[in-house]
């Protein structure tokens, strides 16, 4: 038996989440919907002038393990902190979640990753992203036990930025395969896969990444198209399955000639959509190592993902898999 359902890899960040205006927006120069890499002296400036703030620990990959763990899955982490307040806040929070998380914490500089993100009345969030520490996750990191050990791996385009992470991945690919397991991935965001496109569709036509997750800004990108089916159409070709949100229109999933239509779960109130594509990854990725069919996986997805967007912060609050037994889904 496999120790874990699902290891996932990523960015382990401390998300600091405020509202605010459209005009704070325009005035700090943020791209909204978009996440925007900064540098110390920018993260700095962003805090002093963020109002009222909520901390909470985030990373996309970090926050679908945690709703892994939520709906009873067996969730891993990898992900590099520092050795300091922020890191020991963060390594709580996912262990707190039932997430197994190792990875040795960096002594020194540079400090645990943050996010300053800035949510508008419309729910859109605005993401400004310190790496910090994440850039120092290596293939070092990589615990073999685990990769070789967990039904699916999961990791997060984001990591494509802090070079030393290909290897991670890469290497933690290799065992699973090894090992009969599979791989998955999500592109994390459009601006992610503009910068790389070629390595993205490298992994999925070479096999390396078995299961992709998108939504339809970032599966527009990666074919370079203004056209949903063209680009569906095409993903279709390139991996065995792909998962692709649509905000309120729901989600499609394609495998091979197969074409699973989920619908969106209807909400009270749009608060906040940090997390929602990484809590509809949990919600499928728990059915998809539980054996469910494409329809009860998209299901699973679909109600966690709408269960996070009426709050703020990005780990379900809730525990999934009572709200997942409630809905007639486990």
């Amino acid at each position: 038996m496999p120790d874990y359902d699902v290891l996932c890899i990523g960015n382990a960040i401390v998300d600091i989440i405020a509202q605010c205006e459209e005009e704070f927006l325009e005035t700090n120069g943020i791209i909204k919907g978009a996440m925007n890499l900064i540098d110390t002296h920018r993260a700095e400036l962003l805090y002093s002038r963020m109002g009222p703030a909520i901390e909470a620990s985030g990373g996309s990959a970090g926050n679908t393990a945690a709703g892994v763990a939520s709906f009873g899955g067996r969730a891993a982490f990898f992900g590099k902190v520092s050795n300091d307040g922020l890191g020991e806040i963060y390594t709580h929070d996912i262990r707190a979640q039932g997430v197994a998380f190792d990875t040795t914490p960096l002594q020194g500089e540079p400090p645990t990753a943050r996010s300053m993100i800035f949510v508008t009345p419309d729910g859109e969030r605005s993401m400004n992203t310190y790496l910090g520490a994440c850039v120092e996750l290596g293939p070092e990191d990589v615990e073999a036990d685990k990769a070789s050990g967990a039904k699916v791996t999961y990791f997060e385009g984001y990591l494509w930025d802090p070079p030393r992470a290909k290897e991670a991945i890469r290497q933690t690919a290799r065992l699973a395969h090894a090992a009969g397991r599979e791989v998955s991935m999500t592109l994390s965001d459009s601006f992610c896969v503009d910068r790389y496109r070629d390595e993205f569709l490298d992994l999925m036509r070479s096999g390396t990444v078995d299961i992709v997750f998108a939504n339809s800004h970032e599966i527009k990108s990666l074919y370079q198209t203004s056209s949903f089916d063209e680009a569906l159409a095409n993903i279709r070709k390139d991996c065995r399955i792909a998962a692709v949100t649509r905000s309120e229109k729901g989600s499609v999933i394609v495998r091979g000639d197969e074409t699973v239509v989920i619908q969106a779960t209807a909400i009270r109130e749009l608060v906040d959509t940090t997390g929602a594509g990484d809590l509809y990854a949990a919600g499928f990725l728990h059915g998809y190592t539980q054996g469910r069919d494409l329809k009860t996986c998209g299901d699973l997805g679909s109600l966690a993902a709408g269960l996070v967007i009426q709050q703020i912060g990005p780990r379900p609050r809730q525990n999934l898999r009572r709200e997942a037994e409630q809905a007639g889904l486990l």
